[in-house]
C-alpha cells in the first residue's frame, strides 16, 4: 500500500497531477479541490490510497490523510467504488460526510454525482456505525465530546465502546464545563483498559 507521495509537481490535468518521485513520474488521480493547492514545480506531499484492479493500479490522492480515510472507507458500502467515493469527497468535506451518514442526512449524500436515494439509504445503513457519529455527538452537544469520539474510533475502538466510555467519563464532569480534551481522552482510555 502506498500511503503518501512526496515530490514535484510535474503536471497537472483536470482529474490527475504528476508528482515526480526519485525520477518517476506518479499519475495521481485527484479531486478538484486537490488540484487547485498544486502549482508546476512545487513539492507536495499527498496522503494516497492505491485502488488494485485485475487490468490496471490507480493512485489516488488527497490533500490531507483524513480525505484519504474517507475516500477508503466509503468503498466499504457495497456499490460504492473508487469513482463515486472520490467524487464523494469532492462534493462534501469529510467532517460533512461523516455528518451526513450519521445523521442519515439522504439529501446531502444525494447531492454527490452517482448517487441515488437507495444508494444513500444503503451507505447509511451499512456505515452509520463506523462513522461513529451519532446524532447526540452530531448535534455539537459538546465540542470535546465529539473531539474525544473521533479520537477513540482512530484508535481503533468500535463507537458502542467509545459511547460507552464517554458516557462513564461525562459523568464526572459538571454541566457546560468545557474540560481539556487529552485529559478527558486519556480517562476514557483508562476506563476502555478496564472493561477488556
Amino acid at each position: 500500500m502506498i500511503a503518501h507521495v512526496r515530490g514535484t509537481v510535474a503536471a497537472v490535468t483536470l482529474s490527475s497531477a504528476v508528482i515526480d518521485v526519485g525520477g518517476v513520474g506518479m499519475q495521481v488521480m485527484c479531486t478538484p479541490g486537490t488540484i487547485a493547492t498544486l502549482r508546476l514545480g512545487q513539492q507536495v506531499q499527498l496522503a494516497t490510497s492505491m485502488v488494485v484492479r485485475e487490468d490496471s493500479l490507480t493512485i489516488f490522492g488527497f490533500a490531507a490523510p483524513d480525505e484519504r480515510d474517507m475516500f477508503e472507507l466509503v468503498q466499504t458500502a457495497s456499490g460504492v467504488g473508487p469513482k463515486v467515493a472520490q467524487a464523494m469527497i469532492a462534493v462534501l468535506d469529510p467532517d460533512r460526510l461523516r455528518q451526513a451518514i450519521g445523521q442519515g442526512d439522504l439529501a446531502t449524500l444525494t447531492s454527490v454525482p452517482g448517487i441515488g436515494r437507495k444508494g444513500a439509504e444503503r451507505i447509511v445503513l451499512e456505515l452509520k456505525e463506523k462513522v461513529g457519529i451519532t446524532t447526540t455527538v452530531a448535534a455539537g452537544t459538546s465540542a470535546w465530546r465529539s473531539q474525544v469520539h473521533e479520537a477513540l474510533l482512530g484508535l481503533g475502538w468500535s463507537a458502542r465502546d467509545a459511547e460507552a466510555a464517554l458516557e462513564r467519563v461525562a459523568a464526572d464532569i459538571p454541566a457546560g464545563a468545557s474540560p481539556d480534551v487529552s485529559t478527558i481522552l486519556r480517562d476514557a482510555l483508562r476506563s476502555l483498559a478496564k472493561t477488556r
